[in-house]
């Protein structure tokens, strides 16, 4: 008797403990009975919050599934515009599930899964918008009405799924590498044509400031050289004028001096020699001098 006892005892438990289940708080759960979602009244699926719950032990199958707001952020795509350029855009999603028993339906409940299938319908949307615009378009001003077109589009398809799409944004917009590398090659060629053409219109500019500057220097080199001829001339008919005018009034005193000049000038370097006769002209005065 007492063995029966613990053995309903632990019955009991083992009951209790397959008859309840933990939601842990931002997910939610649904239960499959005999493989089959369980449902209300209302034929709709029975969404179990968070917190403990109850279901039927042994035969329920619970599947929890992550109720938050989920991102979606993959790797850039290619899309080809209206003029046939292809561009590579980044963009990202913000989801979440809103129908449980569809999504666990239709995409396994896996979210891997499920963005798998949300990034091919995303992308189809962003195709189609794409594809009807040029890139002129799309990067003056028409990206807003291009990200709301592509979350109708992307809502309307991924219900299907039981997803709510919430935001599609576009982060990114960039050509090609080929593309980019020859648009930056022609750029700099480009740049270097109309560098070249300015450095050749300041090399000729410099030329000819340079030209008019050289002018100008000999102009006023003649005009220098033109206007000191003229004072040394002045100068040296002053000086004739003074020496004439010397030499009338002694010309024994105005020898006197300048052979005084001529001494100066021929004895101030000592390491000068000069070969005269002592009878020469040149010492006339020296030697009235030693008479006296």
């Amino acid at each position: 008797m007492k063995n029966f006892s613990l053995v309903i005892l632990l019955a009991a438990v083992v009951l209790s403990f397959s008859s309840v289940f933990v939601v842990p708080e931002g997910q939610k759960a649904i239960v499959m009975l005999f493989s089959k979602v369980q449902k209300d009244s209302d034929d709709k699926a029975i969404v179990y919050g968070p917190g403990l719950q109850f279901k039927v032990p042994f035969f329920s199958q619970v599947r929890r599934i992550d109720a938050r707001i989920q991102t979606l952020d993959g790797t850039p795509d290619r899309f080809v515009t209206s003029e046939k350029k292809d561009l590579i855009v980044d963009s990202y999603v913000k989801w979440r599930v809103s129908d449980f028993s569809a999504f666990y339906l239709r995409a396994r409940g896996d979210k891997q899964y499920a963005e798998a299938l949300l990034k091919q319908k995303v992308n189809n949307g962003l195709r189609t918008n794409f594809g009807s615009r040029t890139i002129r378009e799309i990067v003056s001003g028409e990206r807003s009405e291009l990200m709301e077109e592509a979350l109708v589009q992307a809502s309307e398809s991924a219900q299907e799924l039981g997803i709510e799409v919430l935001d599609v944004r576009v982060k990114q917009i960039n050509l090609p590498s080929e593309v980019s590398n020859s648009i930056y090659q022609r750029m700099r060629a480009e740049r270097t044509a109309v560098a070249k053409e300015h450095r050749s219109e300041g090399q000729e500019k410099a030329e000819t400031i340079r030209a008019d500057i050289d002018r100008r220097v000999t102009v006023m080199l003649a005009d220098a050289e033109r206007n000191a001829r003229t004072v040394r001339g002045e100068g040296d008919a002053k000086a004739a004028a003074i020496y004439a005018n010397a030499y009338n009034k002694d010309a024994e005193f105005f020898g006197f001096v300048r052979s005084l000049e001529a001494y100066k000038k021929t004895f101030k370097d000592k390491q000068d020699v000069m070969v005269l006769s002592p009878d020469s002209d040149f010492f006339r005065y020296m030697k009235g001098a030693a008479a006296q």
